[in-house]
């Protein structure tokens, strides 16, 4: 065991003369010990609610969607496309189609989203997590109906049973213009909602529609505006995501959940780590305490010093006593403080005892968390990496001071 260690242990531990110093020194361990809790809670914390808004957000975002790099619209019709819809590690397959339109009910109208996919595809999500009223279909048969979304029905009124609750979409003629009576310039089809979709941003606009019906009601047989892929496993999604690219070139883009809504996933991160800088920038002020509790023990353990001094100790052995002193505090505060954080997390997420607001509304009973050994790691290295400076800085204070003390016994 190092001598410097040795002293730096007993320092800590033993009873002070000045009681004053052993309530600095656990003040200093509360300081590092809560400040470390509070970063791992809040990271967990955090990380829950980051997974349940992409969650919701990522209900009805595909795995992949290919879109093409320049335009809205591209065609399907050749050999890259057929060879990629029979790739085994692809579950679904299915062309989209959507265009803005305009949706008409008795005397409402509302601009909403027309979305035409392949019928089968709808299988591919989950029907309890999305829909909110109705039947979760668009087609019986040769019959076509339409999914829509939450905004759409609030705004037209259509209701989603009985006979009377075709709605009408308009949309411009490709080409139009040159006629003399304006209503020759557009499309208008009817439809019938089967559901309503539950309110969510992402799609409280959309109608979502079988793409035959699509194509008719906007006029577009040959192109589509996406492709959209879901795979067996999220596993080799990644190498899969770079197989679709290289194969079908610069023409078109192969793009992740994360890809297909950038400013959501760059919002919830940036909102996590700033929070994290704050927290941390308190938990530095905590620790500076460290300096407080190494100034008192200086003047506590002035006498030891001038002995050890006279036994030949040079100032490097009494800075390393007291900055192994100040890593002490920190290490035990840390330590302590990860592993009170790492149960709160386990007692919320096991029991909940930390509730958002009642209501039938709710998403969330209760705040999710999500434990990262990232997180742990970062939180730890944050602290140790403070500690390290601020027991440097008050280990070299304290041996000026030790220094000072000596001159004016000398005088």
């Amino acid at each position: 065991m190092k001598l410097s260690y040795f002293f730096a242990r007993r320092y800590l531990f033993s009873k002070k003369s000045v009681n004053a110093i052993n309530i600095i020194s656990t003040i200093s361990v509360i300081g590092v010990l809560v400040s470390s809790a509070a970063l791992v809670i809040v990271l967990s914390f955090y990380n829950g609610m980051e997974n349940v808004i992409l969650s919701m957000f990522s209900t009805f975002s595909p795995e992949l969607r290919i879109e093409p790099t320049e335009g809205k619209l591209f065609s399907t019709k050749n050999s890259l496309f057929d060879d990629l819809r029979k790739q085994k590690e692809i579950k679904g397959y299915s062309e989209v189609l959507e265009e803005k339109v305009l949706l008409q009910y008795g005397n409402h109208q509302f601009i909403g989203q027309i979305k035409g996919i392949e019928p089968k595809s709808l299988r591919q999500h989950a029907a309890d997590s999305m829909l909110y009223a109705g039947e979760f279909t668009i087609s019986k048969g040769n019959v076509s109906y339409a999914i829509i979304g939450a905004s759409v029905q609030a705004n037209l009124q259509v209701p989603i049973v009985g006979l009377q609750n075709t709605m009408l979409i308009n949309s411009p003629k490709k080409g139009g213009g040159s006629s003399v009576n304006p209503a020759d310039d557009i499309i208008q089809r009817g439809i019938s909602p089967k559901g309503v979709l539950k309110y969510q941003q992402g799609f409280d606009n959309l109608i979502i529609t079988p793409i035959d019906f699509a194509r008719d009601a906007l006029g577009e047989y040959d192109k589509v505006s996406a492709i959209e892929i879901y795979t067996h496993t999220q596993d080799d999604l990644y190498e899969i995501e770079q197989h679709i690219q290289n194969k079908l070139g610069d023409k078109f883009r192969v793009l992740n959940r994360e890809e297909q809504n950038p400013t959501l996933y760059k919002t919830v991160r940036t909102e996590k780590w700033a929070v994290f800088f704050i927290l941390t920038f308190i938990g530095i002020i905590a620790i500076f305490n460290i300096i407080g509790s190494m100034t008192m023990l200086v003047i506590d353990k002035r006498q030891d010093m001038i002995i050890l001094k006279s036994l030949g100790a040079e100032n490097s052995l009494i800075q390393r006593i007291f900055y192994n002193e100040g890593m002490l505090i920190s290490l035990i505060g840390s330590s302590v403080g990860i592993v009170i954080g790492y149960l709160f997390c386990l007692l919320q997420d096991t029991f909940g005892f930390i509730r958002t607001q009642e209501g039938q509304n709710s998403i969330i009973d209760a705040y999710p968390v999500d434990m990262r050994i990232t997180d742990f790691g970062l939180v730890f290295l944050t602290v140790l990496l403070v500690s390290v400076i601020i027991s440097y800085l008050s280990s070299y204070l304290s041996v000026k001071a030790i220094g000072n003390l000596n001159t004016k016994e000398a005088d």
